[in-house]
């Protein structure tokens, strides 16, 4: 099965992304200082002043205390360590040589391309769910990319779809052959949505429609009578855009509080907008969570005072917005930037309801947010933050999630993301740090793995950090993670729990800082210097109890080329693999199967969606299913028995590019304006994906 890589050029931005990417979607973050610049022993207090004594030695003594535990678990208190690392595992001698791939997995792979359009494999069809523009609420135009404004994009779908979640409709709303679809909407790129665009001379009409283009989209969805594909169902009473200028609640214990008061919301408890939504999660009781990552570059002159390890620039943004209003000039609004970098939830089955921002869930630059289920019923919801050298955190919820659909129920579980503990990852690895030296070669157990800790940071208003009240922690939960001790990780990106197993997946993308003079080096999670492809780490707490405080760990693929020694796919024949690079997004599709999407590839490829088991005698069998347009990322992505959604993302987006001088002439053609899309797979015969 094994694909030769295209002798290409890839970019030499980090992790092959464009520059024009670079700049619009996290403004320049890889070629910025990295925030995280802590020993992890003692970050000081930037925030309340200078430490006493005894707060010194607090401190301390929780990272000790840490540290200690996290190494008694690797000794002897972990059996799901070798269960994450070798349950099902091949060994390389002959795994996965005979019989078929994973059902769910039985499709010809993929081979990396760079064709600008979405590949599929052979016997599948595909078509555009929507696109940027799209109207999809009443009396909203039809799309003209001459003639754009911010009302009209108020109405119409948002730019840059990124998180995607499908859910029923039943009776009135819609039956069988309609779903309730939910996007994210990134970023604006203004080069490509306005002709003759000037970035150091924006209009405010330019500014008007970027901040309508930003935001969330819930649009119905049918089933076309070609196939398994979708389209979209304009104008039903369910659709809504949800913009930067729409009115969001923070709740939670931080709501309030004097880091969240602006001049014009004194309360701390009302927000203009939600920016840079990227991944997300779909919670058990019917609403949606999305995640605002790199809120940071909106926000004009910034200062010690403003950003605290956030990376606010001290000059003006890329886009200008502060000419037009003044929240994102921190000068002036020094704590507007503090009310962003939340997780937003969204009842998708009520537009008239306000999506709220849960402080309890802290503040980062979340990638995603996706929930799982204790025993007895409260949501534990696990979260990356995306930047190089950052944490990996969860939050267990103390309330208990009430089932059914009653009013009572609903109003309850609405609830559940307020009130709780949110806490942070120490890994510890099981061998000895000689083994690790940067360069991937497994250590002498023949995997990367050993066990790890939740450290809590706060509980409602008590705050579990020396140092730090609740609400500092909850509104600089960054600083919080570094007083005690977490691990930093390789920009851990989106999360997802085995709705299966329970082992939580998350993807780690890439660090080409690591290692570097100054920079923390590699570790066993993390066991790559300059690591520019990415990882994928498989946890698994303690008795399988997602509240538990304890796990085991281990690497499940470490990407790159499979001809890379230092490469590893759970172990499976290396000659039988797809190439992958830089992991983003992950789900599972009905057969407990991991798929994976991609962004920035650094193997000269186009981005694409890949299909991995998990578990039996193929586990780590990775197969390419698509691939995206030129300059495109893939995101969502949704697998279904019957269809795979996913996001194209920023097609178009390279150096130089521009609606005068596109890159792509995807999805319309020649002579079209390029629009980010959201694209729909089947297979031809109508029978279900890989079986």
């Amino acid at each position: 099965m094994r694909n030769l890589l295209p002798l290409l050029n890839p970019s030499p931005h980090a992790g092959g992304r464009s520059a024009l990417t670079c700049r619009y979607r996290c403004g320049d973050a890889c070629f910025q200082e990295v925030p995280n610049t802590s020993d992890n022993e003692y970050a000081g207090d930037v925030i309340a002043g200078a430490l006493s004594r005894r707060s010194m030695m607090r401190a301390a003594a929780v990272v000790t205390v840490a540290t200690a535990a996290g190494s008694a678990l690797t000794l002897g208190q972990a059996p799901e360590a070798a269960a994450a690392g070798s349950k099902g595992r091949g060994n390389g001698n002959g795994n996965g040589s005979k019989g078929k791939a994973a059902r769910g997995l039985r499709f010809t792979p993929v081979a990396p391309n760079t064709d600008d359009k979405v590949t599929v494999p052979d016997g599948y069809d595909q078509n555009v769910v929507i696109r940027w523009g799209d109207p999809i609420l009443r009396g909203a135009p039809a799309f003209d990319p001459e003639n754009q404004t911010a009302k009209a994009q108020a109405g119409q779908f948002g730019y840059n779809n990124d998180f995607l979640s499908l859910l029923p409709l039943h009776g009135e709303f819609g039956g069988r052959r309609r779903q309730l679809m939910v996007a994210n909407h990134e970023y604006s790129d203004e080069n490509l949505m306005f002709r003759r665009y000037d970035p150091e001379n924006p209009t405010r009409e330019q500014f008007e429609i970027a901040l309508a283009a930003h935001g969330l989209s819930v649009v119905v969805v049918e089933e076309t009578r070609r196939g398994n594909g979708l389209t979209a169902v304009p104008r039903h009473h369910l659709n809504r855009r949800l913009t930067a200028t729409s009115t969001f609640r923070l709740t939670g214990p931080a709501a309030g509080s004097k880091y969240l008061r602006t001049s014009a919301d004194p309360t701390g408890r009302k927000v203009l907008g939600t920016l840079n939504n990227c991944a997300g999660g779909t919670t058990p009781w019917g609403t949606t969570l999305h995640g605002e990552e790199n809120f940071n570059q909106y926000f004009a002159n910034g200062s010690s005072a403003t950003d605290k390890r956030y990376g606010l620039g001290s000059g003006p943004t890329e886009r200008k917005w502060e000419r037009f209003d003044k929240r994102f000039d921190a000068r002036q609004e020094p704590n507007e930037s503090h009310r962003h970098g939340w997780v937003v939830e969204l009842d998708p089955y009520d537009p008239d309801s306000t999506p709220r921002k849960r402080t309890a869930l802290g503040r980062f630059k979340h990638e995603a947010a996706q929930p799982r289920l204790t025993d007895d019923g409260r949501p534990v919801v696990y979260m990356g933050d995306d930047e190089r050298f950052d944490y990996f955190y969860k939050f267990v919820s103390s309330r208990r999630m009430k089932k059914g659909n009653s009013r009572a129920a609903r109003e309850h579980n609405l609830t559940l993301l307020d009130e709780g503990t949110l806490y942070v990852a120490k890994l510890t690895g099981d061998s000895p740090t000689t083994e690790i030296d940067g360069t991937g070669k497994l250590p002498a157990d023949g995997e990367f793995d050993g066990s790890g800790i939740w450290i809590p940071l706060a509980t409602g208003d008590k705050s579990h950090v020396p140092g730090m009240t609740a609400e500092e922690v909850y509104v600089f939960t960054r600083l919080a993670g570094d007083k005690v001790g977490a691990t930093k990780m390789d920009r851990p990106e989106d999360v997802e729990p085995s709705p299966r197993t329970g082992r939580v997946y998350v993807a780690l993308t890439n660090n080409t800082d690591r290692g570097k003079a100054g920079k923390a080096g590699a570790d066993e999670a993390n066991p790559r210097n300059a690591n520019k492809h990415g990882q994928i780490l498989e946890l698994a707490e303690h008795r399988n109890d997602a509240s538990a405080t304890r796990f085991a760990w281990s690497l499940f693929l470490v990407a790159g080329d499979p001809d890379d020694p230092s490469t590893y796919f759970a172990g499976f024949p290396k000659d039988r693999v797809s190439p992958i690079s830089c992991p983003d997004n992950v789900a599972f599709d009905p057969h407990g199967n991991l798929w994976i999407s991609t962004d920035g590839n650094k193997l000269g490829s186009h981005d694409g969606l890949f299909g991995v088991a998990v578990s039996g005698d193929r586990r780590g069998e990775l197969k390419q299913f698509l691939t995206v347009p030129i300059g495109a990322e893939t995101c969502g992505p949704v697998i279904q028995s019957e269809r795979v959604l996913v996001a194209v993302q920023h097609p178009g987006e390279t150096d130089g590019a521009s609606v005068e001088k596109p890159a792509s002439v995807w999805p319309d053609g020649p002579g079209r304006i390029v629009r980010p899309s959201v694209v729909s797979v089947w297979r031809k015969d109508g029978c279900d994906i890989g079986v």
